[in-house]
C-alpha cells in the first residue's frame, strides 16, 4: 500500500471512530434523558420562592413510570403508563399542559383523585379540612427596576406531613376564594407556591385537572441557578450572578 492510500485509510478510520463516539454519546444522553433524568429550567415565577426564574433542575423520569410524554415529541405512543407509580401529595412535578399536551408546566401536587379541593380567603381546603399554615417573615426581593418586592409568606403542612413555603402577594386575589373542585379519577390537582401569580388547576380553562399520563417526572434537585437577568452562557458573570447557595438544594420534603 502506498503512502497516499495509507493516509486515506487512516483518515477514513479516524472519521469513522469520531462518528461512532458521537453516536454513542448521543445514544447515552437520549437514554438518560428518557428513562432517568431530564434537565428542566424555570421560566416563570409561579413557584417562588421554592423555585426561582433561572433555576435549573433534574427531573426524575422514573418516579411515576413512563408514558408517551416521557419520550421526546411523544414519539412512542404508549397507552397510559408503564411501571407507573402514583404522585404523592406535595410532590413538585413537571407535566404536559392538558390543553395542548405539549407545553411543560411545573407545579405542586395538592389534590389526589377523588379529593374535594377549595380555597377560602387564601387557605386551601382538602376534603373540607383546612391545610394548616403558619405565617413567617415576609418574602423580600429586588425587582429589575430596583424597587423592593414584598409578599407575605406562609408555611403550609399537608395531611401527609409535607411542608413547604407559599407566598400571598395580594388580598382577595382571583383564586383566593373558589368553588369546590372535585378531582376526577385518574387526575390530579396542581397549584403553584406563588399563589396569586400561578396559572394552575384552579383555572379550569387554562390548566384544570391534570391526567396521570401527562406527568413527565418529579423535580429532585437544583443543579444550577443564576439570576434571571443573566443568560447562562455569560460565564464571565457567573461569580456574581450565580446563586451559589441554591446549587444542589433538594426539592424533596
Amino acid at each position: 500500500m502506498n503512502s497516499v492510500a495509507k493516509k486515506k485509510t487512516e483518515s477514513e478510520g479516524g472519521l469513522y471512530d469520531t462518528v461512532k463516539v458521537i453516536f454513542q454519546a448521543l445514544l447515552i444522553a437520549f437514554v438518560i434523558r428518557t428513562f432517568l433524568f431530564q434537565p428542566f429550567n424555570i421560566p416563570s415565577a409561579s413557584m417562588v420562592d421554592t423555585l426561582l426564574v433561572g433555576d435549573y433542575l433534574f427531573v426524575s423520569k422514573y418516579a411515576y413510570g413512563y408514558s408517551q410524554y416521557s419520550f421526546p415529541f411523544g414519539i412512542v405512543p404508549i397507552p397510559g403508563r408503564v411501571l407507573g407509580s402514583s404522585p404523592d401529595r406535595g410532590d413538585i412535578a413537571v407535566f404536559k399542559l392538558p390543553r395542548d399536551n405539549k407545553t411543560d408546566y411545573i407545579k405542586r401536587v395538592m389534590g389526589l383523585p377523588g379529593d374535594r379541593m377549595q380555597v377560602k380567603e387564601g387557605v386551601v381546603y382538602i376534603n373540607d379540612v383546612a391545610v394548616p399554615r403558619e405565617q413567617m417573615t415576609d418574602y423580600v426581593d429586588i425587582g429589575f427596576n430596583g424597587r423592593e418586592i414584598r409578599a407575605r409568606r406562609f408555611r403550609e403542612t399537608l395531611p401527609n406531613g409535607v411542608s413547604y413555603e407559599v407566598l400571598d402577594t395580594e388580598d382577595n386575589g382571583r383564586f383566593d376564594n373558589t368553588g369546590v373542585y372535585v378531582v376526577p379519577e385518574g387526575h390530579y390537582f396542581m397549584m403553584g407556591d406563588n399563589r396569586d401569580n400561578s396559572a394552575d388547576s384552579r383555572a379550569k380553562d387554562a390548566v384544570g385537572y391534570v391526567p396521570y399520563e401527562n406527568f413527565v417526572g418529579r423535580a429532585e434537585v437544583i443543579f444550577f441557578s443564576i439570576r434571571e437577568d443573566t443568560p447562562i452562557w455569560q460565564f464571565w458573570n457567573w461569580p456574581t450572578a450565580v446563586r451559589w447557595d441554591r446549587i444542589f438544594d433538594s426539592l424533596r420534603s
